[in-house]
C-alpha cells in the first residue's frame, strides 16, 4: 500500500508540472466568479478548489493552488489557507473510492469506530493510506453534517448514512465489484425522517 499524508502536499514526483482548467471548467469558473462582488474575489476560492480537485482525480496539486491564485488575482496564501484548513480538499492522491468515516460524537456513539476498523481490516490500509491497486483510500473526518443519520460515511462526493457493520461491508463489496450502490440512508427511511433504522 502507498501512503498519503493529509494536509501536507504530495511529494514532488507526484505533482503535475502544470495545471489549468479544461474548457468546460474554465467556462464554469468564469460564471462562478461573476456571482461574487469584484472586491471579494476570494469568495470564489472554495468552489474553484472543488473544481480543480474533481478535474485532477480527487486531489489538489500545488500547481492548481498557484493557478487559482493567478486566475482570480489574489495572493497564493489565500488559496492555500483554505485548501489546508478544510478536510474536503485532498492535497495528495487518493483512491478511486476515497472513504471518509465521520468520528464525531453522534457517529461515534452509533458505531463509527467499528466502521473505521472494518475498513482497515477489510482493505488492509490505515488512515491516510491507499490500497496497492489504488481503488480505495481511507480518511477520518470530524462531522460530515448529517448527525441525525449517524453513522455517516462519505465516499468521494456521496454520503452513505444509517450504516451498520453489515450494510457498510456490503457497500464496500459492491464498490469493489463495480455494482450500483444506493446513495443516502442505508435503511428504509427516507432522508432524515423519524423511524426504525433497521427496517
Amino acid at each position: 500500500m502507498s501512503e498519503i499524508s493529509y494536509k501536507s502536499f504530495a511529494e514532488d514526483s507526484l505533482q503535475p508540472k502544470e495545471f489549468s482548467f479544461n474548457n468546460f471548467n474554465l467556462k464554469k469558473a468564469k460564471e462562478i466568479i461573476k456571482i461574487y462582488p469584484s472586491n471579494y474575489k476570494e469568495s470564489s476560492i472554495m468552489p474553484l478548489l472543488s473544481m480543480a480537485q474533481s478535474q485532477n482525480k480527487g486531489w489538489v496539486p500545488k500547481k492548481a493552488i498557484e493557478y487559482i491564485s493567478e486566475f482570480i488575482g489574489v495572493p497564493e496564501i489565500k488559496v492555500l489557507e483554505l485548501a489546508t484548513f478544510y478536510s474536503m480538499y485532498n492535497l495528495s492522491p487518493v483512491g478511486k473510492f476515497h472513504i471518509e468515516v465521520c468520528t464525531t460524537t453522534p457517529c461515534m456513539l452509533r458505531g463509527s469506530d467499528s466502521m473505521l476498523n472494518l475498513c482497515k481490516k477489510k482493505l488492509g490500509i490505515d488512515i491516510g493510506e491507499i490500497t496497492k491497486d489504488k481503488t480505495f483510500s481511507l480518511g477520518k473526518v470530524e462531522c460530515l453534517g448529517a448527525c441525525v443519520n449517524a453513522p455517516v460515511v462519505k465516499i468521494n462526493e456521496d454520503y452513505y448514512e444509517d450504516l451498520n457493520s453489515q450494510t457498510f461491508d456490503k457497500l464496500i463489496n459492491n464498490l469493489k465489484d463495480n455494482k450500483n450502490v444506493k446513495i443516502g440512508p442505508q435503511s428504509k427511511r427516507m432522508g432524515s425522517e423519524p423511524g426504525k433504522l433497521n427496517d
